[in-house]
């Protein structure tokens, strides 16, 4: 295993020591070494969302993500969010608004989403926002740039954007 780096990843709560090519990315890491299959990988181009996973709370697409570079980092999948108080609301609200189809980007859609909502919590601006002095209004609008880096090819759109509210307003 020449070439390899030790690497320790926190993957929902568990430790792992690894040694990875320093060229495997987060999400062939997750997939491939850790059988965590519930982030997809769809572009393999960081185009689509479909890999998105939480990296210290930050949403980030793993497949562009060199997997040493997470090293001590808390990374958080779709596997963890129904055990996590908002991940398991957004995934009720996609059920309840039908904020999926063929379900192949909804773990992103799902990791994405919370890690949103924590940004609009902390008062983070989007390219929608337009004043910036008063605090930001989850528009239909405002929710669709800010989730503008995961695509549906099913179109879903709108079930998403409802589940968004739901959970937004709750």
């Amino acid at each position: 295993m020449t070439g390899h780096i030790p690497v320790h990843l926190h993957v929902n709560g568990q430790a792992h020591d690894l040694s990875l090519d320093p060229r495997v990315s987060l999400l062939d890491c997750l997939r491939e070494h850790l059988r965590l299959t519930g982030t997809k990988k769809g572009c393999d181009q960081g185009a689509c969302g479909a890999c998105t996973v939480l990296a210290d709370g930050e949403r980030i697409n793993s497949c562009l993500t060199p997997a040493v570079q997470c090293d001590g980092m808390e990374i958080v999948t779709i596997e963890a969010m129904a055990g996590h108080g908002l991940g398991a609301r957004v995934q009720e609200a996609f059920q309840t608004h039908d904020g999926f189809q063929c379900g192949y980007c909804t773990s992103g859609q799902i990791c994405s989403i919370v890690a949103m909502l924590a940004e609009h919590r902390d008062g983070r601006p989007s390219a929608e926002t337009g004043d910036l002095t008063a605090p930001v209004v989850l528009t239909d609008a405002e929710i669709r740039e800010r989730m503008a880096g995961n695509l549906c090819r099913c179109g879903a759109y709108n079930g998403i954007v409802a589940a968004v509210r739901e959970v937004a307003g709750a």
